[in-house]
C-alpha cells in the first residue's frame, strides 16, 4: 500500500477528530454512585425504589438522582453539565451529596465549577474530592422558590490518545522522508 503524504495527513485528522468528539463527553460512559447526607439518595438506574448507582439516562428524559427526602434532583449531562434542580422549599440544614464514578472516566476530575446560579443565592461548595468523586455543599445555596436550576461543569484532565500521537509522527515521517528526496 503506497502512503501520500496527503492520506497520511487526513488520517491523522480523522484520528484528532475522534479524539475531540470523545473529548467533548466525558461522563457519557459514566456510572455512578451516590450518597446524600440528609437521608438517602434514589437513582433512575433502580427505578427510583432504593439504588444508589446510576448510569446516565440516554434519552436525557430524567434526572439520574432524587434524594429520599424529595428536596434535590441531581441531572448529569453527557458533556460533563451537572444540573442540580430544588423540587421544594428547602429549609435549613446540612445537605450535602457526593457522587464517585469509580474507574468509568476516561481521565482523572480536573475541575468542578458553577456555570450559571440562576435565580439562586449563597454559594455552593463544590469540591473534586480525588480522580473520580466529587461533592456538592448545598447547606448555604438560597433556592428563591421551588423547580430553580443550578448548573455546573465537571471538567476531566486531558489525556492525548496513543493513536492520535502514533498518527501525527507517522504523518511528520512521511513528511520528512519527502522532504528527503526532493
Amino acid at each position: 500500500m503506497h502512503l501520500t503524504l496527503r492520506k497520511a495527513a487526513a488520517a491523522a485528522c480523522l484520528l484528532l477528530a475522534a479524539g475531540a468528539a470523545q473529548a467533548s463527553d466525558p461522563l457519557q460512559n459514566a456510572v455512578i454512585s451516590a450518597s446524600y447526607s440528609a437521608g438517602g439518595i434514589l437513582s433512575i438506574g433502580g427505578d427510583y425504589a432504593g439504588s444508589v448507582t446510576s448510569g446516565l439516562d440516554p434519552l436525557n428524559t430524567s434526572v439520574e438522582f432524587f434524594t429520599a427526602d424529595a428536596l434535590f434532583g441531581f441531572d448529569f449531562a453527557p458533556d460533563g453539565h451537572l444540573t442540580i434542580y430544588n423540587n421544594l422549599a428547602v429549609p435549613s440544614g446540612s445537605y450535602i451529596a457526593s457522587f464517585d464514578f469509580g474507574a468509568t472516566l476516561g481521565a482523572a476530575i480536573k475541575g468542578f465549577s458553577v456555570t450559571d446560579a440562576g435565580l439562586t443565592g449563597g454559594t455552593p461548595v463544590l469540591t473534586v474530592v480525588d480522580a473520580h468523586t466529587i461533592r456538592i455543599d448545598l447547606s448555604a445555596v438560597e433556592w428563591n422558590g421551588d423547580f430553580n436550576p443550578l448548573q455546573t461543569q465537571i471538567t476531566l484532565q486531558a489525556v492525548p490518545e496513543p493513536a492520535s500521537v502514533l498518527m501525527l509522527s507517522a504523518g511528520l515521517l512521511g513528511l520528512a522522508l519527502r522532504t528527503r528526496r526532493s
